[in-house]
């Protein structure tokens, strides 16, 4: 009698996502299958590249039905892979645990640090696990970055840019809504946060210098070092010889040298899903430091006196001094 091999199974909610290609390559990378998905847009022929045997679903009900109807019969899924705008993050980690399931869910994980608190609780009383995708850390250069910081007793000094350029359709998405995105900061750039504090240690202090609806900036103090930072969806804001190649833009330097971070992104996804299927996925603690981070910077004071980051210098703003330098109105 031949051995039974047991598939790990994925259901997805926001099948129709710019990320959600992302998590079915990821899935079908760890030998896993999708059993059903969910997205009240249908435009969703990419799952023929990858389960075209997969249940579809535009409306929740049903997907909720039909979970709980294999669930029952013993065939419930292991894992809710959640992609689904990020408002809607934390009611969907929710039901993935009260569906039997354990969650795996795109980034940010929630919008607020006291969201973390309930979760938590769901955790415990559903014996189930919520893992973030917090991708950036599994990147070679963000690894060798922090094994180099933790072996000396150096402070550093850190400008770190992120510019990807969208068009108008952002702002008239659900994206473009900050009680739903979060902002620019939390929408692009909380990845950046999660490594920043996962690399140099918790925060110590904060200003805010930029906050509008194309991008933000500010500075930032751990315990290792001091960040300047920009963010920003507005092509204007590239560098004029990126803007005739590329629509996006990141550096990040430590102590005036560039750490190479253009390449190595390909296969993070996957790469995160074989480490939560082995038990290694990052947690509600681990995530709590960068979502403290751009929930507190949607409400802290915009200052005009700090130091800022060199791309701050657009036509609203200049800064005077590299390091403790003055905000002024242009």
């Amino acid at each position: 009698m031949g051995v039974v091999v047991t598939m790990t199974s994925f259901a997805l909610i926001g099948a129709a996502g710019f990320v959600a290609p992302r998590h079915m390559a990821a899935v079908k990378s760890v030998g896993g299958v999708l059993r059903a998905a969910i997205d009240p847009k249908d435009s969703v022929g990419v799952i023929d590249s990858y389960f075209p045997d997969s249940h579809f679903f535009t409306e929740f009900e049903r997907f909720d039905r039909h979970l709980d109807k294999i669930r029952r019969r013993g065939e419930g899924v292991d894992y809710v892979a959640i992609c689904s705008p990020n408002y809607l993050h934390d009611a969907h980690c929710r039901f993935a645990l009260r569906s039997g399931a354990d969650a795996i869910c795109e980034k940010p994980l929630v919008l607020n640090p006291w969201n973390l608190d309930a979760l938590a609780e769901m955790e415990v009383e559903s014996g189930r696990r919520i893992s973030t995708i917090l991708q950036l850390r599994l990147h070679p250069a963000i690894k060798q970055l922090k094994e180099r910081v933790a072996a000396t007793n150096k402070r550093h000094f850190v400008d770190l840019a992120y510019i990807t350029a969208r068009g108008r359709w952002y702002h008239a998405s659900w994206k473009g809504d900050e009680l739903k995105s979060g902002g620019v900061a939390t929408n692009i750039g909380v990845h950046f946060f999660d490594v920043l504090s996962y690399v140099f240690g918790p925060k110590h202090g904060a200003t805010v210098h930029v906050r509008e609806a194309d991008r933000a900036a500010g500075f930032i103090s751990y315990e290792r070092a001091d960040v300047r930072w920009f963010l920003s969806i507005d092509r204007n804001d590239l560098p004029p010889a990126t803007r005739e190649k590329k629509s996006s833009y990141r550096s990040l330097t430590l102590d005036g040298e560039e750490i190479e971070l253009s390449d190595g992104f390909a296969d993070l996804h996957s790469e995160s899903y074989r480490e939560i299927l082995a038990g290694r996925g990052f947690s509600l603690d681990d995530v709590r430091p960068c979502i403290e981070a751009t929930s507190e910077f949607r409400t802290a004071p915009v200052v005009s006196t700090g130091e800022c980051h060199p791309f701050a210098f657009n036509r609203k703003i200049i800064s005077i001094g590299r390091h403790r330098g003055v905000l002024a109105k242009a």
